[in-house]
């Protein structure tokens, strides 16, 4: 029992290692390999159930350390969180030992370079669920500095990516499992994909450009007031040379003061929009009736001409899920105490001739987000956000580097301006323009290139997903029909 306790402890400590993937680590190689200590540890479980054991214990260890900056705020939720969320890896226990455990028969073994990568992508894609959570920390994210091998995202989205890492991961745990003819078929998959990954993105050209526009961030730093928060952003708009930009973007909350209730804070964003000489993508926490709506809103020398209402909130931070059930949450932790209002759909706004795709924070994790706003024919997307709570962690570096891979899958440059950092730009290939880290409070000026290409991932959308689920199903099924008519009594554990 030591002995399996201590496999157990072993597969966790793994797969919360395995989270030195993304940033500030940002050891990208573990993207190709990291699962694969935890793979064979699974596998080599000596029964089905200790295989599921395994796996959750792993969810938990990995997702709990890619969000250790919630652990002050969640407090005594902490352990039971983890235990709920590592469930999502119980699929993953189950498909690992029923294709890649030794002694199982040839076909299953090339099965599972197929069958483990789709139901890890239906893994993810099942945990990407706004109530859960979002998008965050998806493995193919970990890639996000390396030019070559992201362009697979303008094909499948991050879910593409996130499959051929797995199927690395697997075919290696294959080959060091293996012996002979299937070792050699293992390797040369494990060498085949990022090869052609890498090969393939090379070769891949620049999008039409259409022209560019002149982004000036506003990046004033953490302030606990709401009115100096309002007033450093006002600062650095001042300080701004004059027309060195085309146009100038707020952070998340950058206006907690509504200026539809408040003429002062009105004036000063009207005067602001005058001295800077072009338009003010502020953000405005707007409060009617008993809600608050958090919005983007265009400022002019004239007041506002455009609106964009935040659509997917954060669970227990913006909103309780089933407040009735969970209002308690608010009692012993940080939740929000009150539910703030949604908005209802995405919208463009043109400034200096550019249409321009607004998101809100946490809403720049959804990749099918970002694919509303190419078809709506946005020339770029620009990410609003705030991160404050989180100052001086890793969860600012890792918002910054997915907008790599949402301007690859939608085929425009992608523009985060956060309050207190980390703020970055991408062209439409995952090329760094800007990168702000969180302890500069600045307005800086990045230039970005214009495309509206129309990538496959834009056209098709989540077809990756879809296909994973088939698989998953199909290798479900498979299994289903062989236990069913078996002769020999299956084995639980």
């Amino acid at each position: 029992m030591a002995r399996l306790w201590s496999t157990r402890l072993s597969v966790t400590l793994l797969a919360a290692a395995a989270s030195l993937a993304f940033p500030k680590a940002n050891w990208w190689w573990l993207g190709w390999v990291g699962f694969v200590p935890i793979l064979l540890l699974v596998a080599r479980s000596p029964t089905r159930r200790e295989a599921m054991i395994r796996s959750w214990m792993a969810g938990a260890g990995f997702l709990t350390a890619l969000h250790y900056w919630l652990i002050p705020f969640m407090g005594m939720l902490t352990v039971p969180v983890a235990a709920v969320m590592g469930l999502f890896w119980l699929p993953l226990g189950l498909a690992v030992w029923s294709f890649l455990r030794p002694g199982v028969e040839r076909w299953r073994h090339l099965a599972g370079l197929v069958v483990v990568p789709a139901v890890w992508v239906v893994i993810e894609w099942a945990r990407s669920w706004e109530y859960l959570g979002g998008s965050w920390g998806l493995w193919g994210l970990t890639q996000w500095r390396i030019g070559p091998v992201i362009q697979a995202a303008a094909l499948g989205g991050v879910w593409l990516l996130s499959f051929l890492l797995l199927a690395v991961n697997v075919a290696l745990a294959q080959a060091l499992m293996a012996r002979g003819a299937q070792r050699r078929a293992a390797v040369a998959v494990a060498v085949a994909i990022p090869l052609l990954m890498t090969v393939g993105g090379a070769l891949r050209g620049d999008p039409a450009v259409s022209g560019s526009v002149r982004i000036a961030g506003v990046q004033p730093g953490a302030f606990d007031s709401p009115q100096e928060r309002f007033d450093g952003h006002l600062a650095l708009t001042a300080s701004l040379e004059p027309s060195t930009f085309d146009v100038v973007v707020w952070g998340q909350s950058s206006v907690s003061l509504d200026p539809f209730a408040d003429p002062e804070v009105d004036e000063a964003l009207r005067s602001a929009a005058a001295r800077a000489g072009t338009d003010l993508f502020v953000n405005v926490d707007i409060r009617a009736g008993d809600r608050t709506t958090k919005s983007t809103m265009q400022y002019t020398p004239d007041g506002p001409v455009a609106t964009y209402d935040k659509r997917r909130l954060v669970p227990f931070g913006e909103f309780v899920p089933l407040r009735g059930l969970f209002g308690w949450v608010s009692g012993v932790t940080q939740a929000a105490e009150e539910d703030r209002a949604r908005g209802d759909e995405a919208t463009t706004m043109t400034s200096a001739g550019v249409e321009i795709g607004p998101l809100i924070s946490y809403e720049s994790t959804f990749p099918d987000l970002r694919r509303e706003l190419a078809v709506l024919e946005a020339d770029l997307t620009v990410v609003q956000g705030a991160s404050w709570t989180f100052q001086g962690s890793w969860a600012q570096p890792q918002q910054a580097s997915y907008e790599a891979i949402r301007a690859v899958e939608s085929g425009r440059s992608a523009v985060l301006v956060s309050v207190s950092g980390t703020s970055a730009a991408f062209d439409a290939r995952g090329r760094r323009l800007a990168w702000v880290p969180a302890d500069q409070e600045v307005a800086f000026v990045v230039e970005v290139p214009l495309s509206q290409e129309k990538t496959p991932y834009v056209r098709f959308g989540d077809w990756v997903v879809w296909l994973s689920f088939g698989v998953a199903a199909v290798a479900a099924a498979t299994l289903l029909v062989r236990r069913l008519r078996s002769s020999e009594p299956a084995t639980f554990g």
